[in-house]
Order: C-alpha cells, then sequence, then structure tokens
C-alpha cells in the first residue's frame, strides 16, 4: 500500500503547490467561517473602511512594502540563478589549459578578462579530428572597441549562439565583423580595434581595420555587448599566424594548420551525442594537458556553493515577515482604538460578542489580503526594476517572474498575520462597555 510520501511524490508540482496554498489559508477560511456564521459584518466593515479611508490606505501600502520587498528578494535570486544558467545553454563543453574552471568559464561565457595559458595547434588538432566531436571552436579574446569585447572565434560557433542574424550576413573576409544585438554601431561602420578587454579609453590601437557587416539577435547573454569576428582577425591583428599555412592566406575557419595555429586560451566544444560529450570530458579532464569542464556542472557547484547565502537570504526574508507580522498586529490595536466607541455603542445596544468580533477581525483581514496582495504587484515590480539593473550591467537576462514560492511565502504571512489579528479583536470585546463609550 503506498505511503502519503509516495502519493505526494506522484503528484505533479502545479498541484503539489496549489495544495500546499490551500492547506496556508484554510485555517483562515475555517476561523472566518466560524466568526461570521448566522452574521453579516459586511456592511459594517465596508463603513469602517471608507470613514478610516486615509489610515486604512497607508496601513495597506505599508504592508504591501514589506510583503514587496520580501517577494523581490527571492524573485530576484532565483532569476539571477536561471539567467547566469541559461546564459551557459550554448557552451556544451569547455577545454582549456590546466587552471580555474571558473575563471575560464567567465571568460569564455560571460566574457570577463582573465590571463590563462594556451592550447597549441597540435592539441587542437587532436580535438578537432576526434571522431566524437562535432564542433571545436577556437576562442580568442584580448581588444575591444568603446568598451565592447572583441571575440575571435568561427562562423559555425556563431551561427551557435545566434541562428540568425538580425541584419547583415556572417563574416566573408577577416576584416569584417558581426556585432551583438546591443553594440550601439550601424552596418558598414568602420573601426580600429583597442588593445586591451574593456578598455573604454583608446590607449593602444591597432593599425588594421575592421567593418561591421552583420548584427546577432538576442542572446540574453553577454555576448549580446561583444564584436565577434574571425579569429584569423585576432591573431592577424597581433601580428602572429592566423593558423593556416601561407599558400592559404584568405582561409577563414577550420581545418587550421597545427603548424600555423598560435594558441587559444579555450575551445568550445560539441560532441556528436550525449554520451560522446561525456566521453570527451572523461579523456580530456585526465589527460593532465587539458582541462575540459562543463559550464552548466560549473554553474551547478558555484550554485551549492551559495546555497547558504540563499538560505540565509531566505531566512531574512522569512524574519523580515514575522516582523512586519508583529508590526501588523501592533498597528491593528492602535487601529481598533479609533473605533473603540462604536464597538462599545454596539455592546451597549445588545450585539453579540462574536459579532463584534467578527467585524473587527473582517476588517484586519481586509487589509492584510489588500496589502498582500498589493505586495505581491510591487514585489513584482522591484524584482523587474532590479532584474533590468543586472542585466544593463552584466550583459545576462534576468527573469523577473512570480513564482510558488512567493505565493506561499505571501499566503503564510496572510495566515499567521490574519489569525493573531483575533487578539485585538478579543482587547476590544473584553474591555468594559461603559469605558469604551466614554473613550
Amino acid at each position: 500500500m503506498p505511503s502519503m510520501l509516495d502519493l505526494w511524490h506522484s503528484l505533479s508540482t502545479p498541484l503539489q503547490d496549489a495544495l500546499v496554498l490551500t492547506v496556508l489559508l484554510l485555517p483562515v477560511l475555517l476561523l472566518g467561517h466560524v466568526l461570521t456564521r448566522g452574521y453579516t459584518p459586511a456592511p459594517l466593515i465596508r463603513a469602517i473602511l471608507w470613514r478610516y479611508r486615509f489610515s486604512n490606505g497607508m496601513f495597506v501600502l505599508l504592508i504591501a512594502v514589506a510583503v514587496g520587498l520580501g517577494a523581490a528578494l527571492l524573485v530576484q535570486e532565483r532569476g539571477l540563478r536561471t539567467g547566469t544558467a541559461e546564459a551557459a545553454d550554448n557552451f556544451d563543453m569547455i577545454i582549456a589549459a590546466p587552471g580555474s574552471e571558473v575563471s575560464m568559464l567567465l571568460a569564455a561565457v560571460y566574457l570577463q578578462p582573465t590571463n590563462a595559458g594556451l592550447l597549441d595547434g597540435e592539441m587542437y588538432a587532436r580535438i578537432a579530428e576526434d571522431p566524437r566531436v562535432a564542433l571545436a571552436a577556437p576562442l580568442a579574446f584580448g581588444d575591444s572597441h568603446e568598451g565592447a569585447p572583441i571575440v575571435g572565434t568561427t562562423a559555425e560557433f556563431l551561427t551557435v549562439m545566434s541562428e540568425t542574424l538580425a541584419e547583415g550576413h556572417i563574416w566573408t573576409e577577416e576584416p569584417q565583423a558581426v556585432i551583438g544585438i546591443d553594440v550601439p554601431m550601424r552596418m558598414g561602420e568602420v573601426f580600429r580595434p583597442t588593445h586591451g578587454f574593456h578598455t573604454l579609453t583608446a590607449t593602444v590601437m591597432h593599425e588594421d581595420e575592421l567593418v561591421v557587416v552583420g548584427r546577432m539577435n538576442r542572446t540574453g547573454t553577454p555576448w549580446d555587448r561583444a564584436i565577434v569576428v574571425p579569429v584569423e582577425s585576432v591573431w592577424t591583428v597581433h601580428g602572429i599566424a592566423n593558423g593556416h599555412a601561407p599558400d592559404s592566406p584568405n582561409q577563414l575557419g577550420p581545418p587550421f594548420d597545427p603548424e600555423h595555429f598560435p594558441g587559444t586560451p579555450a575551445i568550445v566544444v560539441h560532441g556528436t551525442s550525449f554520451g560522446a560529450t561525456y566521453g570527451l570530458q572523461t579523456s580530456y579532464a585526465s589527460s593532465g594537458e587539458t582541462m575540459a569542464f562543463f559550464p552548466g556542472a560549473v554553474l551547478a557547484s558555484l550554485f551549492s556553493v551559495m546555497g547558504d547565502i540563499r538560505q540565509a537570504m531566505s531566512l531574512m526574508a522569512l524574519v523580515t515577515q514575522f516582523l512586519v507580522a508583529a508590526a501588523v498586529l501592533l498597528g491593528f490595536f492602535i487601529l481598533s482604538q479609533l473605533f473603540q466607541r462604536q464597538m462599545s455603542l454596539l455592546r451597549a445596544l445588545g450585539a453579540p460578542s462574536r459579532f463584534i468580533l467578527s467585524v473587527i477581525w473582517g476588517y484586519a483581514s481586509v487589509l492584510l489580503i489588500g496589502g498582500a496582495l498589493l505586495g505581491l504587484v510591487l514585489g513584482f515590480g522591484f524584482a523587474a526594476l532590479l532584474a533590468g539593473i543586472i542585466s544593463a550591467r552584466t550583459g545576462i537576462a534576468i527573469p523577473a517572474g512570480l513564482g510558488w514560492e512567493e505565493v506561499h511565502l505571501v499566503a503564510a504571512f496572510v495566515a499567521l498575520t490574519s489569525l493573531a489579528s483575533v487578539v485585538p479583536g478579543i482587547a476590544v470585546v473584553r474591555r468594559d462597555t461603559v469605558a469604551g463609550l466614554r473613550s
């Protein structure tokens, strides 16, 4: 007989999330049914909301800001993980000289400056001619133009990054370049590369000129702000061999001549199959001459290290919500004093205590639910604003969408605070009627 845990795991993820939401809100629904059964407190609640609309509005806004900041924190953390992972999707495996996998990941995928050793022509030829390899694209860095990094690679890998172009065409000659969607240059514009990575001030400019012939579609990666050129162009600009024999001076792309291959810091490798890629990683990671790694695996290890940070952020968001809940309860105690006299008058006229309690609780619940719903909207807005800022600085597309985690957090806040808001209601009911009429 299957256990409850087995039945739970057999449910789809959306259904599990919906059930968690139901469990969180069910106590509130039951309490509302018990308090309002047989009564109609809604007209009186509406009158109180309208009578003290300014105070109520400010209270709802404070709840919304507090809830929104907590939700935005979780949304942004998840979006950052998702965006960085998606940016590495086109890099099945990277082979480089022995060193730091993280540094090479940042250089190849996120185009961050780094110092790395070079793989020679014989090693490149061994990798490119391996029957398990479908694509072996060398990468070359070191130059920039007005802050945009210049990356040398092959036309085959360019089509992997951007299957089609937004405008123009792929290079057919060395002095041609394809720019990212966010590079502020025009088709046909001629420029001279600057020595140095991400150099904003032109200190040492090369003599060779390049012309823009194409623009990539948006990739959601730092390559959207890069200038991509034939790898031969990077080598030629620096006055070294261009990877081909002297009798093939105009050839672009593989095959490269090992004797005239000046070296590359990284090779992006795609295997002929999933199993072939794993076999390649095993072969070249254990050779001692190279390191071979999956960008996704390196990111996963980084995320696991950052797991403590994520837990700390979640704990911080949870503690914040508890503090907000305590402040809300204190606020309800203060707000209940505004209409203490009206409640005492109702009691003097014979209104049951449960009716008075249902009015106070219903009033507090309306403010809580209104603030929580507005908080979700503000949380999405805060997250979208932060995602835009981070994307503008890094070039990584950061998604900013609300998920079940944020909904559950807000639902738990509403449930806890709504249940606790019975306490101010009890305080109003238990107060002496005559003292309340005199207040």
